[in-house]
């Protein structure tokens, strides 16, 4: 079923309507009574449903993207070291295939990283459009969004259709895989925003389009014990406390492949 956009802010209607148009969402003149919309308010675009559960949103002035803006560790985060952010080599062409909500592709461009963010999920790339709108005119991380490119396409059909020349060096991927009883808890403002997007059951042709585009690395983020992606086996791995990378070298799976 497709999420309808209400538009809670009459003076925000011209802003509504081309989200609808850019996303194929359904533009309502009410708002439901039941299930989950997207509600664009005077501040920001929010995922939300009746009751007391948590709105979701992409954010990356204020709270938790400020934090690791100002108190993240730079090149020392997990995810930096992942990619292969190292010394003072050339910053890699990132590809986000599982954008999100964008958290780790802002990370990367904070870092300095280009970093086109790739969202299937129309409710998801438009909540990331209207983050990277806001964070545009804000002057602490206008310079960051503008190292960020929003495509809104099936991953898997895009980097396969890459022309050479626009191959990036690294592709990130963050499959939401469905829950097993033996990872964490969602936390209870993304129980709308999983619902909604909905497991990445076509993980292995992704890993696949991913390692056919890629220059050097792919780099897919799991939880710590969570199974890897079937088909193809990882180079190598970065293990942290709650959180997992395996890496799949295409330098090392060419040679193997040879």
């Amino acid at each position: 079923m497709t999420t309808p956009l209400y538009c809670a802010e009459p003076a925000r209607r011209h802003t509504a309507q081309q989200l609808a148009e850019r996303f194929a969402l359904p533009l309502v003149t009410r708002r439901p009574v039941e299930g989950y919309w997207l509600e664009l308010g005077p501040e920001r675009l929010e995922l939300v449903t009746v009751g007391k559960q948590g709105a979701v949103f992409a954010e990356f002035v204020a709270g938790a993207a400020k934090h690791r803006r100002e108190q993240g560790g730079g090149r020392g985060q997990p995810v930096a070291k992942a990619i292969g952010l190292k010394g003072a080599e050339a910053l890699p062409l990132v590809v986000d295939a599982t954008a999100g909500l964008g958290r780790d592709g802002f990370v990367l461009a904070t870092l300095g990283c280009a970093v086109t963010l790739v969202e299937r999920s129309p409710v998801a790339a438009a909540l990331l459009a209207d983050a990277l709108d806001r964070a545009s005119t804000h002057p602490d991380t206008m310079d960051i969004v503008a190292r960020m490119t929003l495509v809104h396409a099936d991953s898997a059909q895009w980097l396969s259709s890459l022309p050479d020349a626009e191959r990036p060096d690294v592709v990130f991927v963050d499959p939401m895989f469905p829950d097993t009883g033996k990872t964490a808890a969602v936390k209870k403002d993304m129980t709308a925003f999983q619902a909604v997007i909905g497991d990445d059951l076509d993980s292995a042709a992704l890993l696949s389009a991913a390692i056919g585009a890629a220059k050097n690395r792919v780099v897919v983020k799991r939880p710590r014990l969570g199974a890897p992606i079937e088909g193809v086996k990882p180079s190598g791995e970065q293990v942290g406390k709650s959180t997992r990378f395996d890496i799949y070298s295409i330098k090392a799976l060419r040679g193997a492949a040879s």
